[in-house]
């Protein structure tokens, strides 16, 4: 019987390799094994936490932990790892509507189209999202800090009534640090918890200037709606809760982690909290392909049509189809 080295001597020399190039490529294969054994461990820690934090934010969060154990994994790499081991995040359902328009409180125009802060506390954007729990649907009212991402107030309250974003604004005010030093705008959608008189009467109190999307255009308040589907998808908020005291426990920690620990694309991969201490035009750290992809849609379409169609897209109308 021959001896195994000489299997692999003769299996070398077939492919024209030595046998220390094997051995070599024998130890890579194990310390690879051990790295992404180390980088994965390191991943579910964060995921306790943060249970669906994107991918590319791990990628930037393990930088540190790759720079000083001599990794090299790209994130491609690091996505085929994850998917591998079956730790890519899943999409959610779709949410229900919270906002009522159709009031007779007075709607005030959208004063931060083409405003881009450039520093805290200069635009403040407040929504409303549903949380599920045994016995029906609580809400939680959220005002979010559009330059740091920074969860200024928030509040879960058993209706829609206008007392839950209230608590949540006075929450923010109370949190307020650049009140001498910055002119703040408060902006929302047109629901009437927005727009009656005691919390018209609170902003214009703190002289805070009131802004407020066009009717049915979500993106106009794109900043609350992105913050309302990162508590959802990436901390679990969209399961079912026992009650409405373990709504508010989870949301209070969830809102701790979120803006101490949880980098953001869009602020230089700082934590929002981190983000609120700086001042001038924050790095983004993602790319829209939308408008590229629009222009191929749209390329041998004539002018007029373009412009109806671009109109009706951002309406988000769903009903209009165009055949070919």
């Amino acid at each position: 019987m021959n001896h195994p080295y000489e299997a692999i001597a003769k299996i070398c020399r077939l492919f024209g390799k030595s046998r220390q190039a094997f051995h070599q490529m024998e130890k890579r294969h194990v310390r690879h094994s051990v790295n992404d054994e180390m980088l994965l461990v390191y991943v579910k820690e964060i995921r306790r936490q943060q249970p669906r934090i994107g991918t590319r934010k791990l990628h930037s969060m393990l930088k540190p932990v790759m720079v000083s154990n001599s990794i090299n994994l790209g994130r491609d790499k690091f996505f085929g790892l994850l998917r591998k081991s079956n730790l890519l995040v899943k999409g959610r359902r779709k949410h229900i509507r919270t906002t009522d328009s159709d009031h007779v409180f007075k709607k005030y125009p959208n004063l931060i189209e083409r405003y881009v802060p450039s520093g805290p506390e200069q635009i403040w954007a407040s929504d409303i999202t549903y949380l599920s729990a045994e016995r029906g649907f609580v809400y939680l009212s959220l005002v979010t800090d559009q330059y740091s991402r920074r969860i200024m107030g928030y509040h879960v309250h058993p209706t829609l009534e206008t007392n839950g974003p209230l608590e949540a604004l006075k929450m923010a005010l109370n949190d307020r640090r650049y009140r001498e030093t910055s002119s703040l705008i408060h902006h929302s959608d047109r629901g009437i918890q927005y727009c009656c008189e005691e919390y018209i009467r609170i902003l214009e109190s703190n002289k805070i200037q009131i802004s407020m999307s066009n009717r049915g255009n979500p993106y106009e308040n794109a900043i609350a709606e992105r913050v309302n589907g990162i508590l959802k998808s990436e901390f679990y908020l969209d399961r079912f809760f026992k009650d409405i005291e373990q709504v508010k426990q989870v949301v209070r920690e969830v809102v701790m982690v979120y803006n101490t620990q949880r980098p953001h694309a869009s602020c230089d991969y700082m934590t929002p909290d981190q983000a609120h201490e700086h001042h001038g035009i924050l790095k983004k750290r993602w790319k829209n392909y939308k408008p590229k992809e629009m222009s191929k849609i749209l390329q041998p379409i004539g002018e007029d049509v373009k412009k109806v169609l671009a109109q009706l897209l951002m309406k988000n109308d769903n009903s209009v189809f165009v055949k070919a």
